[in-house]
C-alpha cells in the first residue's frame, strides 16, 4: 500500500514522499482502517519538523486523524463491524491507505455527518470543545482568543454561542474580519488597525473579560491578557508565531492573571468517561444541525502532499487542507 514517509525532520513539503509499504494487520484489540480523508493539521506538520512534543524515530510516517471504513477485526473486538465508518484523531501514520488503530479510540460516524467533516470530528472539534468546557464559564460570559479566523478559534466561538457565552476574537488583518462574518461570527478586532481598543470596548461595554484563549505567542499573547479584568485567565493553547509569551508583569501582578496550558495528549486521557462520551454528542449533534460547521480548503492526493503542505500555511485560507490516500 502506499504511504507517506520522512527520512528525516525537516521541511514537510521537501521531505514527505510516497512509499509502498506491507499493509498492516490488526492485533488483538485492534481494527484495520481503509482511510478515505485526512486533514493536514499544524501539529502534523510541527512533527514533520521535529519541532513537537512528540518526536517519532526515523524513517517515520505521518498524520494523525483520519475518517475510515473499518476492513477487518482483531481479536476481541465487539465494539465495531467490518463496513463501519469510523474516526480517529490520535492514529499516528493516518497519512496511508490503510492503518491499524487500537479499537477503543475510534468513533463510529453517525450516518448524517459527510467524509468531510468526519475527517476532522476528532481533534479539532474535541480540542476545542474541551477548551471551552475548561474555561467553566457561564451564559452570558465574556472571554477573548487570538487567531480566531484560525480552526479552532472558528470552531470554539461557534461553540460558545451554542452555550450561550460571549467570544471577542481578535486576528491580525482587518480581512479576516469579514471572512469570520461571511461564516456567521461576530464580535471580531482586527489588531492591525491602531483604534483596535477602543473597538473591542465598543463590543464588551462595561462586560467584565473572564478568560482568554492565546494560540499566537509574542506580544499577541499579552494583548489578550491586557483585556482581561482581575483574577482573569489565560489559556495557551498553540504558539503560531512565537514560542515566548511577551506578557505585562504588571497585568499579571496587579491584575492576579492565571496563566496555564492546554494540551489535548494531556488532558484527554484524563477526562472522566462520560465528560467526553457528553462532549462528543455535543459535537455530533452541533455538526449534524449545521450549527457547527467544518469547511474544507481543498483535497489533495498523497502525491500532492507538497502543495498541500504549502497550502496548509497560505494566509487567508478559509477551511482544512485534506489527504485522499
Amino acid at each position: 500500500m502506499r504511504a507517506l514517509v520522512q527520512q528525516k525532520f525537516g521541511n514537510p513539503a521537501e521531505e514527505l514522499s510516497v512509499v509502498e509499504v506491507d499493509d498492516p494487520q490488526p492485533g488483538p484489540g485492534e481494527a484495520l482502517v481503509r482511510v478515505l480523508l485526512s486533514p493536514i493539521h499544524n501539529h502534523d506538520l510541527w512533527t514533520v519538523r521535529g519541532s513537537y512534543g512528540f518526536k517519532p524515530e526515523m524513517p517515520a510516517r505521518a498524520g494523525t486523524e483520519l475518517v475510515g471504513v473499518v476492513e477487518a477485526l482483531g481479536e476481541g473486538v465487539e465494539n465495531l463491524t467490518v463496513g463501519q465508518r469510523v474516526a480517529s484523531g490520535g492514529t499516528f501514520g493516518a497519512w496511508a491507505e490503510r492503518v491499524v488503530a487500537p479499537a477503543r479510540g475510534l468513533v463510529p460516524v453517525p450516518k448524517g455527518i459527510d467524509d468531510e467533516a468526519a475527517s476532522q470530528l476528532v481533534s479539532m472539534p474535541f480540542s476545542a470543545i474541551a477548551l471551552l468546557d475548561s474555561l467553566d464559564l457561564a451564559p452570558g460570559d465574556w472571554f477573548v482568543q487570538n487567531a480566531a479566523n484560525g480552526a479552532v478559534g472558528r470552531l470554539v466561538a461557534q461553540l460558545a454561542e451554542a452555550r450561550g457565552v460571549r467570544v471577542l476574537g481578535l486576528v491580525r488583518r482587518a480581512e479576516g474580519v469579514e471572512e469570520l462574518r461571511e461564516q456567521g461570527i461576530d464580535n471580531v478586532v482586527a489588531t492591525d488597525d491602531d483604534g483596535w481598543r477602543e473597538r473591542v470596548r465598543e463590543i464588551v461595554g462595561d462586560g467584565p473579560v473572564v478568560a482568554g484563549v492565546d494560540s499566537v505567542g509574542g506580544a499577541a499573547a499579552g494583548d489578550v491578557v491586557s483585556l482581561l479584568d482581575e483574577g482573569g485567565v489565560l489559556v495557551v493553547f498553540g504558539a503560531m508565531a512565537s514560542p515566548t509569551l511577551e506578557i505585562s508583569s504588571g497585568d499579571v501582578i496587579f491584575k492576579q492573571v492565571v496563566v496555564k496550558g492546554f494540551w489535548g495528549s494531556k488532558v484527554f486521557p484524563a477526562m472522566d468517561a462520560d465528560k467526553r462520551a457528553s462532549l462528543m454528542g455535543e459535537l455530533v449533534t452541533g455538526i449534524a444541525s449545521g450549527t457547527l460547521t467544518l469547511p474544507v480548503e481543498k483535497v489533495y492526493s498523497l502525491e500532492e502532499i507538497a502543495d498541500a503542505a504549502r497550502a496548509n500555511e497560505a494566509p487567508g485560507r478559509r477551511g482544512k487542507v485534506l489527504l485522499r490516500p
